[in-house]
């Protein structure tokens, strides 16, 4: 009697700590559920936007009708899921997870279906009583119908190969007209540059919904650790350096491109456009990353109703199935007319995202992009490698001489960096005139001749699809040299490949998908906060040995 009078507490004790774990692992097993469902209906939605973006009509055997009504059902069953899981008490990262499953819930509230949106019309931009939205897509359209279709010489020329052109067209009253193409572009975004010129009244708005659910710079002053107003000066230095390694020659806007791209005309030759790819995986299975294994699909070509922007994305979320890890597919988008060293940096960055989402190996709710300057600022770190002689060396059998293909790189990173600061100061100050600002940033640090009269700063679509996305860019600099310094130190080169690249940056910086906190990430892979110290010294390598 004793005895079970003694054990009677220890045994109910023991029934309920029983009972609390089988409850835990049932919500445990919810939870599993409801992510992957989850996985589910993000694949659904993928492949309806790769079907949308013209790469395939189908895919597996179904077409846009039957991945939308997949995407549907996934959606129900998702809120089923969730709503069974209402007041029920997680384990942290469960509740983590729990509360990445009803965000998504959240921003399919308006368009449940993944019904196509209304295409924006770029005479829509002319109105004044559009949303912030609705603005934005007529804006993005006019990238679409304008900058797709530019007339020069009798012949029609889109965007990306115009800017291409400005590199190697060797007689300057040919690139001054190719330059004056852009001009109903120009027109249509900001009109005579009045008060309320449609991009005017664009960023009028975008400044009103930072000031409510922050910006793209303030996102990307917390990924490196500091405030907005330091990364202005972050911004500013860089530039600052730059215009103290290249002298006070100006130069017209049209001459711009030409006079920093020497060797992407040196190295013309050994570029064909068929070599891209072929190029591109040769230098990332040196890296330990076969794009070709990994399944990468392409959407290369030129077609008239094309994004006017590459990029990447996935197809298929990877995920554990089965007992085994079924990996992601990623998606590659972008128009290539002809092989040139600025092509080739652009695929080498493309294929950077698709590596980078590769691998990541984690629970579906991470299975996803990081934040944007960590996602742009990684994609480069190979992509800076095409402009090592080293490396056109190796891949192209040729190579320019170090300032001028340090030229090329950086000169195309400063106008990164100009509009970075172009778009700080235009968030702030919504009301300034656009024109003035960047003729007082390109003329100061750029030694660009102004020319306040016309809008030519009009030529990213991310300027007026995305307001502010252009720091991740111009600020990504910043976190791509240092990154790329770290590795050098605790890895070795890798500009001519290094078969330990991609295994190593996989288990260091990728595999966590968006699970983990990007500044701290950063922290622990450098070792330190982030600096813009690595990005200055690349820059001096371009002074005369007098500086």
């Amino acid at each position: 009697m004793r005895l079970r009078q003694l054990l009677g507490p220890v045994l109910l004790g023991a029934s309920l700590a029983l009972h609390a774990l089988a409850a835990t692992v049932a919500i445990a097993s919810d939870v599993t559920e409801a992510e992957s469902i989850y996985a589910d209906l993000n694949d659904a939605r993928s492949v309806v936007d790769a079907i949308d973006s013209g790469l395939f009509a189908s895919f597996r055997g179904k077409d846009r009708a039957a991945w939308n009504q997949e995407s549907e059902q996934k959606r129900r069953q998702l809120a089923e899921q969730l709503a069974a899981l209402a007041n029920r008490t997680f384990a942290k990262s469960d509740a983590r997870v729990v509360g990445i499953l009803r965000a998504k819930m959240e921003s399919l509230a308006d368009n449940p279906a993944f019904e196509q949106e209304a295409p924006g019309h770029c005479e829509d931009a002319k109105r004044r009583d559009v949303d912030f939205g609705a603005l934005k897509r007529a804006l993005v359209a006019c990238f679409t119908e304008i900058a797709n279709s530019l007339n020069f010489e009798s012949s029609s020329i889109d965007r990306a190969s115009a800017l291409t052109m400005l590199h190697q067209i060797d007689e300057p009253d040919r690139r001054k007209a190719l330059f004056q193409a852009f001009t109903p572009l120009w027109q249509a975004v900001n009109g005579g540059n009045e008060s309320d010129s449609p991009y005017r009244r664009l960023m009028a708005l975008a400044a009103g919904e930072a000031q409510t659910k922050g910006s793209a710079i303030d996102a990307a002053a917390r990924t490196v650790g500091v405030k907005s107003s330091e990364l202005e000066l972050w911004l500013q230095e860089i530039l600052e350096q730059w215009s103290l390694v290249n002298g006070d020659e100006q130069v017209e806007p049209w001459n711009y491109r030409y006079a920093t791209g020497e060797a992407d005309r040196l190295l013309a030759s050994r570029i064909s456009l068929d070599s891209l790819l072929t190029i591109d995986h040769r230098f990332y299975r040196d890296l330990g990353a076969d794009l070709d294994q990994l399944g990468v699909l392409y959407d290369l070509k030129p077609r008239p109703d094309k994004s006017s922007v590459a990029y990447t994305d996935f197809l298929i979320h990877g995920r554990m199935a089965g007992g085994r890890w079924q990996p992601t597919i990623a998606r590659v988008l972008a128009s290539y007319h002809e092989g040139t060293l600025g092509a080739l940096n652009e695929l080498v960055h493309e294929n950077g995202h698709a590596v980078h989402i590769s691998a990541i190996r984690n629970r579906p709710a991470y299975v996803d992009w990081n934040d944007d300057l960590f996602v742009e600022a990684f994609a480069d770190v190979p992509s800076w490698s095409v402009y090592e002689p080293a490396w056109q060396q190796r891949y192209l059998g040729a190579q320019a001489p170090e300032r001028a293909s340090l030229r090329a790189l950086y000169g195309s990173v400063m106008l990164d960096v100009a509009w970075a600061l172009f778009e700080c100061r235009l968030l702030r100050h919504p009301t300034t005139d656009p024109n003035a600002v960047w003729t007082q940033i390109t003329s100061r640090y750029l030694h660009i001749v102004p020319h306040p009269e016309i809008s030519w700063w009009a030529v990213r679509v991310q300027l007026v699809d995305l307001p502010g996305y252009m720091v991740n860019y111009g600020l990504g600099a910043v976190v791509t040299a240092d990154i790329r310094q770290r590795t050098r130190i605790l890895l070795g080169p890798f500009d001519t490949g290094n078969p330990r690249w991609y295994s190593w940056l996989s288990a260091h910086l990728l595999r966590y998908g968006s699970e983990r906190d990007t500044p701290t990430l950063l922290r622990t892979f450098l070792g330190r906060p982030v600096s813009p110290d690595a990005v200055l010294a690349q820059i001096r390598r371009l002074a005369p040995a007098s500086h």
